[in-house]
């Protein structure tokens, strides 16, 4: 059995190649050729030219009036194909050899489009996009050194000094906990940095039915000690809900969302945490009343490696966010962020039932 795809016209071509504009350029040409053909055959006839100077004499003309159709041809197949596809070759081994920068000038004077400017138009988007790509992939490759050289640079530091004989027991004591959660830094760095390459790739996911109301109770719980700590007040609203989803993925973005609600409130501060139905959507929400965030650092939150507070850098990595967000996209379900400096910071997750 053959399956055959048809190609939907592209709509953006709104010209084609004049074909009579060709056509009366060749057409020209052999008039003129045949002109000229009968005034030599002419003027033999006057002159009583023997047969056999005709025939080298026609024979001659033959030949020239060839040439010049030929250089005609090749002439409009130079401007029309051979030109444009030469300097696309060129551009092309450019963008091989890492030049993204290069474009293919359009070869039409009258800013119609036809198949050839469609080619060359997508040709310079595709450079345009692995321009993008190369700049992210260098962003990511320069952020992910910085954040594997501090820890790295800490526990170097601090291992180097525990040689000392002269530290008290106290000193040893704190030099090891930092360099433990250095390294605690560095292993949750990198686990992030796989587990949001896997995310990235990942297009399929693992559909279950589960209680959503318990999943985020066993998150909460997971992180009572950290609440404990900073004495944050935790005001819980669930409803009881039923889903069908990909229970890990989810546990990862309750995970964030409530581990950067703690960061980022103050010590004695209150979270909120619900979940309700709305229409044919679940909703869940989670508030708090801490710093804050401006109006720029809304817009870049799922940037990867985006810290808005510097301040609280220490506690993160800064890809948390990024990976709530790609396993929201993957289960179809959509994110949004309302903050305002000095009085908190609330993000609503909507998902379909």
């Amino acid at each position: 059995m053959k399956i055959r795809y048809k190609e939907p016209a592209d709509k953006r071509i709104n010209a084609k190649r004049s074909f009579w504009k060709e056509y009366l350029i060749v057409l020209g040409v052999v008039l003129i050729s045949c002109v000229g053909s009968v005034l030599i055959y002419d003027r033999q006839m006057q002159d009583h030219a023997n047969p056999w100077q005709i025939v080298v004499t026609n024979s001659s003309y033959v030949l020239f009036v060839g040439l010049i159709v030929s250089l005609v041809i090749r002439l409009i197949s130079h401007t029309g194909f051979i030109r444009p596809m030469s300097e696309i070759g060129k551009a092309a081994r450019k963008v091989a050899s890492g030049d993204f920068t290069v474009r293919v000038h359009s070869q039409r004077k009258d800013d119609k489009k036809d198949e050839l400017e469609v080619l060359i138009d997508d040709f310079n988007k595709m450079v345009e996009e692995l321009a993008t790509i190369e700049t992210l992939k260098s962003d990511f490759i320069a952020n992910v050194s910085h954040e594997i050289k501090t820890p790295l640079a800490i526990i170097q530091s601090y291992a180097s000094a525990l040689r000392k004989d002269e530290l008290s027991l106290e000193e040893k004591q704190n030099y090891i906990e930092t360099i433990l959660e250095a390294s605690q830094k560095l292993s949750t760095l990198v686990t992030n940095v796989l587990r949001l390459n896997k995310l990235e790739s990942q297009e399929i996911i693992q559909l279950e039915s589960y209680t959503l109301d318990e999943q985020l109770r066993c998150c909460i719980l997971a992180l009572e000690e950290k609440f404990n700590e900073k004495n944050i007040e935790l005001d819980v609203d669930l409803d009881e809900v039923i889903i069908s989803s990909d229970e890990s993925l989810l546990e990862i973005v309750w995970n964030n969302l409530l581990t950067n609600a703690i960061k980022f409130t103050d010590y004695g501060g209150s979270i909120k945490v619900e979940l309700k139905v709305e229409d044919s959507n679940i909703v869940v929400s989670i508030s708090d009343n801490g710093c804050g965030m401006s109006e720029e650092t809304s817009r870049h939150i799922f940037d990867r490696f985006f810290q808005g507070d510097t301040s609280h850098s220490v506690e993160g990595n800064g890809l948390g966010l990024s990976l709530v967000k790609r396993v929201v996209d993957l289960i179809h379900g959509e994110i949004q962020v309302k903050s305002e400096l000095g009085k908190g910071t609330s993000f609503l997750v909507k998902l379909s039932k």
